[in-house]
C-alpha cells in the first residue's frame, strides 16, 4: 500500500531559500526529498503539527522527523521546539535543529528543550550536503521511531475570555 500516511515524512522548518534548496537537494540523493514538507516559519510548523488552520484538513499522521531552524520569523525555533516537547502527543517526534547558530545558550536552551540532534550549519557546500544527508537518512531511513501516534493530536487550549456575571 502506497498511501500518503505510510511515507516517513521529514517536515522542514527554514527561512532560507537557499538552505531550503540545498536541503532538498541533499536528501534528493538518497530519495528522500519527495516526502518532505518545507513550512517557512514556526507558526505554520505548529499549524502543521496541530492540522490547524490550513493544515486542518491534511491527510496522514505525523514527520518521522522535524527538521528545525532556530531563527524564524513569527514564531522562533526555540518556542515551536518548546511547544512540541511540552505536548505529550507530540513530544516523541524526534527534532533536529539545523542552525547557523554557535551560540552557547542556544545550544544549551535546546538540549533542556529535549531536542534530538542539534546540527550548526556547514558553511562549506560539501560539508552541508553531506550532513544533511547523514540526517535524512538516519532519521527516515535508519532510526526507528516510536509506535504511530494518533493523526491528529488536540490542539493546545487556549484560555477561555473570562465574563463577569452581574
Amino acid at each position: 500500500m502506497n498511501n500518503e500516511s505510510s511515507f516517513k515524512n521529514i517536515l522542514l522548518v527554514e527561512d532560507d531559500p537557499r538552505d531550503v534548496e540545498l536541503t532538498l537537494a541533499a536528501l534528493a540523493e538518497h530519495n528522500l526529498a519527495n516526502h518532505v514538507v518545507v513550512l517557512n516559519d514556526g507558526e505554520q510548523a505548529l499549524d502543521y503539527l496541530y492540522h490547524r488552520g490550513k493544515f486542518a484538513l491534511r491527510p496522514g499522521g505525523q514527520p518521522v522527523v522535524v527538521v528545525l531552524d532556530l531563527k524564524m520569523p513569527r514564531v522562533s525555533g526555540l518556542e515551536v521546539l518548546a511547544s512540541i516537547k511540552s505536548d505529550a502527543a507530540l513530544k516523541t517526534i524526534p527534532i533536529v535543529v539545523l542552525t547557523s547558530s554557535r551560540e552557547e545558550p542556544d545550544l544549551l536552551q535546546c538540549y533542556q528543550l529535549g531536542v534530538n540532534a542539534y546540527v550548526v550549519k556547514p558553511v562549506d557546500f560539501m560539508d552541508f550536503m553531506s550532513a544533511v544527508k547523514s540526517l535524512g537518512v538516519f532519521w527516515a531511513a535508519v532510526n526507528e521511531p516510536p509506535p504511530r501516534r494518533p493523526a491528529r493530536p488536540p490542539a493546545p487550549e487556549t484560555p477561555a475570555a473570562t465574563q463577569e456575571v452581574a
